[in-house]
């Protein structure tokens, strides 16, 4: 901005007057980063143990549709009370949940659990995003968001073998166990410096909003649960009764409504500025998640390599995604720009895996491409983290921010739905291989990321304060 130069430069995330904070919020994420990676790979011995039976899927799901409630909840909280209650709620909610499966005697237990942690996760990203647009200065916040998705490094690297380890030869119990002090002690970091953040001076969220908010999350979380069951239901049979497909209609439907209750006017018409910073986020998710959801089974399919080989993949696509965090910290101008530039190098990414999906292509040029589609992640949604705080005031920063986690967990759910019914469809079981089916869906997935390219140059705006400036790094 102009006459930025003559300001003092302000102290790094890691000086002594945020040192605490950072490591503390660094902390909330590692430990979310690890629940997510590590639960995913001792879930089959749980399941084994606990005769999970039918009800496997649950302990995944109703973590997604109780995060979904948990951010819609914590976005109203945070408007109207601050963000530390929300943040507090959210790390009993973690820990209890955690404990909870820790010591199931059965997997209803476990998928309990999993409600109880996903309410308090969505509780506590919310938080996060609010303290960190309350705290930090503008010009520090790229740099913050950018060491949070670097957080998820050490954990895709070593949480699924230390979750497999712990399950293998000691017990699955641990796995969430574990967790535990890491909660414990991004707590006692955090709230030495937070705690005097109070309400907003004039909130623009009365106790009725939150409520008619929380109760639109509420039929957000469950119509998005049933829409999952009834869809992958009717995918996988066809022939399926009728109160199946119709289930499936109405679970989606009322999402829509819901959706557009909750997130900014005009997110699903890609109208201007914040909504489609909002949109951006969802489109670029949708095509990430599901695509990495079935990167693996593709490897394993065309390639016939083992799992921990095809995890190097993944791994890659993590390390991608920290660099292009750490690039977007730096970055200067314009910032609307890295959402475009990312959604482009995605879509490159995904539909250039669809093109090469053949076992004549070697598989370190797919790692290599997948990095690339990391770093395009990181380029771009560490940067609509930045836009939306620069976007919001004290008065909407929470239901802003819960809109951004709210399209992004959407888009995941789309994502993986859409290629999952994909793969429902045009798999032959008797067929080996089939490179083909995963072709069709790689390119399918990179509409979404194409969408992202239009959205994120629809997010261009001047900074809500002056209506002039343009919005920097």
């Amino acid at each position: 901005m102009s006459g930025s130069a003559a300001q003092p430069r302000p102290a790094g995330a890691m000086s002594a007057p945020y040192r605490a904070l950072t490591l503390g919020i660094l902390a909330i994420i590692t430990c979310s980063a690890f629940e997510a990676m590590a639960v995913t790979t001792a879930m089959p011995v749980v399941a084994q143990e606990l005769s999970a039976g039918a009800g496997y899927g649950l302990a995944f799901s109703m973590f997604l549709t109780a995060s979904l409630l948990g951010t819609v909840v914590a976005g109203s909280r945070c408007d109207r009370d601050g963000p530390l209650p929300s943040l507090g709620a959210g790390m009993a909610l973690m820990t209890a949940g955690l404990l909870l499966s820790a010591l199931a005697g059965e997997f209803w237990m476990v998928t309990a659990g999993r409600a109880v942690s996903g309410l308090g996760g969505g509780a506590m990203i919310v938080a996060v995003y609010v303290i960190i647009g309350e705290i930090y200065p503008s010009a520090l916040q790229p740099v913050v968001f950018g060491w949070l998705a670097a957080a998820w490094i050490l954990p895709s690297m070593v949480g699924p073998l230390a979750a497999g380890l712990l399950a293998q030869f000691v017990s699955w119990r641990w796995v969430f166990a574990a967790v535990i002090p890491i909660v414990l002690a991004a707590g006692l970091l955090v709230w030495p410096r937070i705690r005097r953040l109070g309400p907003p001076e004039n909130p623009a969220l009365d106790a009725a909003a939150g409520r008619r908010r929380a109760l639109w999350g509420t039929v957000l979380a469950v119509a998005v649960f049933v829409a999952q069951w009834a869809g992958s239901a009717a995918a996988s049979s066809p022939s399926a009764a009728v109160p199946v497909w119709a289930a499936a209609v109405l679970g989606t439907g009322a999402a829509v409504v819901a959706v557009i209750r909750l997130l900014p006017a005009g997110t699903l018409r890609l109208a201007r500025g914040l909504p489609s910073v909002v949109a951006t986020r969802g489109l670029l998710s949708a095509g990430f998640v599901a695509a990495e959801a079935f990167l693996p089974l593709m490897l394993l399919a065309a390639y016939g390599v083992d799992p921990a080989t095809a995890g190097l993949a993944l791994t890659a696509g993590a390390v991608g995604w920290a660099v292009g965090s750490f690039l977007q910290a730096r970055a200067s101008g314009r910032r609307h720009r890295l959402l475009v530039i990312g959604a482009t190098m995605l879509a490159a990414a995904v539909g250039g895996i669809g093109l090469l999906a053949s076992p004549a292509v070697p598989f370190w040029v797919i790692v290599a491409v997948w990095s690339f589609a990391g770093a395009a992640m990181g380029l771009a949604l560490s940067s609509t983290s930045v836009m939306v705080l620069a976007l919001s005031t004290s008065a909407d920063r929470g239901r802003n921010s819960a809109s951004l986690q709210i399209s992004d967990q959407l888009g995941a759910v789309a994502g993986t739905t859409v290629a999952g019914i994909l793969f429902a469809i045009l798999q032959d079981p008797a067929a080996s291989g089939q490179t083909g089916v995963f072709r069709v869906m790689w390119l399918v997935l990179a509409v979404f990321a194409c969408l992202g390219i239009v959205s994120g140059a629809r997010s261009a705006i001047v900074t809500p304060n002056t209506g002039k400036v343009p919005f920097t790094a």
